[in-house]
């Protein structure tokens, strides 16, 4: 069935609010909070810790921590608390993004069981599963991710298990790949360049014969498409010859939430609007990518929460190509009636984006307010 992502509008009079069709908590996510708040009511009394953040948002992440919940690392790995004073009758979360078999090696040599506690999502485990099958055909795995995502750590260390494996962060980085493949540049090169993300024992002379492209969930499908769709074509031009069984098909590993909230703002892109506003963790990568695609349309302001709108003159913003918090002034155009688009991450509650419709309600004169529309809304349907 064809999917439909035109936004929804919510008419607030003077202001005029698209909110994109998909958008907030993906399932992983969902199941990733559910079992950690579960385990901490079943297990009054014991120590509980998580690996590392469950997810990139910081009130996600600060609900846990009052809940008792301690972080044994930060997001790059760098131990937060002593792994030797784990005791085996010690609960540890493994996070959505999942660990790798380093970690599970240590923990399980401790006696520490985390088969109850593994919130890692499914369709993280997914890539793993593609990445061992082409293994065993003798693939070589090729991961389009950030290296240093925790996500993309512990799918490294899933797919060199099963044989040689790389990561690449971007198209720019697959272009410097592409030269290796076709035997452009030499070989001793490509241990400087890719340094600390490939596989050991890794031979770029052998090992980039037969590919698989994976990628961390959360990046832009259309980018990883793009990569896999080049580098099946560097392949095919140095075997010249047309055939397909040097690379492997893997685009079944594209995580459908990513996808979806990718499509909606797309769609949402297609109004005519003068601002939009992109609500989640700014260490989230799922929601960078959102307001990478806002940005090419119309002027965005990447937001944690309804606070950073400091006052109608006023706000607080992340700028994700200088990786700073910047604060702004008259970011609401006179305008009226003033028509915003709102999405945010796969990491951000839906309490965060009601919170900021409300607060823009409030900020606009006129508007009307968002219990008036729920009221109409409730008189409109049929008894």
């Amino acid at each position: 069935m064809k999917k439909d992502f035109a936004p929804t509008l919510l008419d607030f009079g003077v202001l005029k609010i698209y909110l994109a069709r998909h958008f907030g908590f993906c399932y992983g996510v969902e199941n990733a909070i559910d079992i950690a708040f579960r385990t901490v009511d079943e297990n009054p009394g014991r120590n509980i810790f998580l690996l590392s953040e469950m997810i990139h948002n910081p009130q996600v992440n600060n609900d846990l921590k009052k809940k008792g919940i301690r972080f044994l690392q930060d997001t790059g790995g760098k131990e937060l608390i002593p792994f030797e004073s784990l005791l085996s009758t010690d609960i540890v979360i493994t996070p959505a993004f999942g660990t790798s078999l380093e970690v599970n090696d240590i923990l399980k040599s401790k006696g520490i069981h985390t088969e109850n506690y593994n919130t890692t999502c499914p369709f993280v485990e997914k890539v793993w599963n593609r990445s061992n099958q082409i293994a065993e055909k003798k693939f070589t795995v090729i991961i389009h991710g950030k290296p240093g995502h925790e996500e993309t750590r512990a799918t490294f260390s899933h797919a060199s298990a099963g044989g040689p494996a790389m990561i690449i962060k971007d198209m720019e980085e697959a272009v410097l790949l592409a030269a290796f493949i076709k035997k452009e540049k030499p070989p001793e090169e490509f241990i400087t360049l890719f340094s600390g993300r490939f596989s050991k024992g890794f031979n770029p002379v052998s090992d980039l014969k037969r590919i698989g492209v994976v990628n961390q969930t959360t990046m832009l499908a259309s980018g990883t498409q793009q990569i896999a769709d080049y580098l099946k074509k560097t392949i095919r031009e140095s075997n010249n010859d047309n055939q397909e069984e040097n690379f492997a098909d893997t685009r079944d590993t594209l995580c459908y939430a990513t996808n979806d909230n990718q499509s909606a703002v797309t769609g949402m892109l297609e109004t005519n609007a003068d601002l939009a506003f992109v609500a989640g963790g700014y260490n989230s990568s799922n929601t960078t990518h959102l307001v990478e695609l806002c940005e090419e349309k119309l002027t965005t302001y990447f937001v944690e929460g309804p606070e950073k709108l400091v006052s109608p003159r006023e706000i607080s913003h992340f700028d994700i190509h200088e990786h700073l918090e910047k604060l702004s002034f008259d970011y609401l155009p006179d305008t009226r009636p003033l028509r915003i688009l709102i999405t945010s991450g796969a990491s951000c509650p839906d309490a965060i984006v009601e919170s900021l419709i409300d607060k823009l309600c409030g900020f606009i004169p006129g508007s009307k307010k968002p219990e008036e529309l729920i009221e109409q809304f409730a008189l409109s349907v049929p008894r």
